[in-house]
C-alpha cells in the first residue's frame, strides 16, 4: 500500500542531477508530526525545489549551452517548471480539499523530466 508523503519527502527528476524536497502548503493535516502534503503541492521554487542542474537538452538553457559548447552536452541549473498537479495522488484520503500526495505520485516537469517521490518522508501513515 502506498506510503502519504509530507514535508521533506524526497524527490528526484530524470533529468536532475541530485535530489530534492517536497516543501507543501501549509495546511492543517498532519502525517507523522509532518505537514501533509496533497496534489496541489507541485508549484516550482516554493513546493518544488531544484535538482542540482539540469540534462535535458529539451531545455532552452541546456540546448543554448550545449550549443555554445559545440555539442558537448552542458548542464545548466535546475528550474523546475511543473505546470500541473501530481498524479494519480490518493483515490480515498483528502488533504485539506484536495487528494492526499502518495509516494507512487509523479509530477511531470514542462521539460520531458518526470518527478518521483524516493521517500515519502513518514514511514508509518498508508493511504491508498
Amino acid at each position: 500500500m502506498p506510503m502519504q508523503t509530507c514535508m521533506n519527502a524526497q524527490l528526484m527528476c530524470i533529468f536532475g542531477t541530485s535530489p530534492s524536497q517536497l516543501m507543501p502548503t501549509p495546511k492543517t493535516t498532519m502525517t507523522n508530526n509532518k505537514l501533509a502534503a496533497n496534489v496541489m503541492d507541485f508549484v516550482p521554487m516554493t513546493n518544488i525545489l531544484p535538482f542540482g542542474a539540469c540534462i535535458t537538452p529539451t531545455n532552452p538553457q541546456v540546448a543554448a549551452a550545449t550549443a555554445a559548447a559545440l555539442g558537448v552536452l552542458t548542464p545548466q541549473p535546475c528550474i523546475p517548471v511543473t505546470t500541473a498537479p501530481w498524479t494519480p495522488g490518493s483515490l480515498t484520503v483528502m488533504v485539506d480539499n484536495a487528494l492526499a500526495l502518495n509516494n507512487t505520485s509523479v509530477l511531470m516537469c514542462q521539460w520531458g523530466g518526470v518527478i518521483s517521490i524516493v521517500d515519502p518522508g513518514q514511514t508509518n501513515h498508508m493511504i491508498a
